[in-house]
């Protein structure tokens, strides 16, 4: 299985580096089960983050085709007022990497909107061959799109009711599996995302082996929209 991981100008490196070394753990321990890279939306290329410009290199464009997992990260930068709804022209810098490092998260989440992100994601989403899953405010992207309208799903818990305001089922859950969309909450749930994909599609001895040796234990239940639903606690 091939994992796509989307850098986007502003992304949050945590949001992307611990999926990618928690399934490339995956993909060494079952050899050939997984490989990994950082792809975008304009090709290869270096992306800078919203934390201290720190940059990560993208070695391919985003291939909507191509079956396995895509995943995207949040954006990391000061946080807003939770629901806040961004101003999509606020700050334009197309993706030179020129934007101050300061500006609100839901800014460089909707600056996104304006690249070929969100045409990339339907066509990945539209493919019954491919998985999305998101970390932290990455599930904000496809949803400010149109693209999780009913869709059960979750993000950091400052987005939740941005998330809910788009169409989607916002999920106060740690991850949730809504079969080929996984999302995951704030920001270290993607560990316990990419450990969740690793069980659900190679097995739970190579996520159980990836654990140990991250010295990691997955927390919360993984929510999915089966069974009864609970009477008030």
């Amino acid at each position: 299985m091939h994992v796509q991981i989307v850098l986007f100008d502003g992304f949050d490196p945590l949001d992307a580096i611990a999926p990618y070394e928690v399934l490339y753990a995956g993909g060494m321990a079952e050899a050939g089960a997984m490989t990994v890279e950082l792809v975008s939306a304009e090709g290869p290329r270096e992306v800078v983050s919203g934390t201290g410009g720190l940059a990560l290199r993208a070695t391919a464009a985003l291939d909507p085709g191509r079956p396995g997992l895509v995943l995207v990260p949040g954006a990391s930068g000061r946080s807003g007022e939770p629901g806040e709804v961004p101003d999509q022209e606020a700050g334009d810098a197309g993706h030179t990497g020129e934007w101050r490092q300061d500006e609100f998260i839901p800014v460089l989440l909707a600056r996104t909107l304006t690249t070929e992100l969100p045409r990339l994601l339907k066509a990945a989403m539209d493919n019954p061959d491919v998985t999305v899953a998101t970390v932290c405010g990455g599930s904000l992207v496809p949803a400010m799109a149109g693209l999780l309208e009913g869709r059960h799903a979750t993000t950091h818990h400052l987005g939740l009711d941005l998330l809910d305001a788009t169409g989607a089922h916002a999920v106060r859950a740690r991850v949730v599996d809504d079969g080929d969309l996984v999302t995951g909450a704030g920001v270290t749930s993607g560990l316990d995302l990419a450990l969740h994909l690793l069980e659900r599609e190679i097995g739970p001895q190579v996520a159980h082996a990836v654990e140990e040796l991250f010295a990691y234990e997955r927390r919360g239940t993984v929510w999915r929209n089966q069974g009864p639903a609970p009477s008030p606690l």
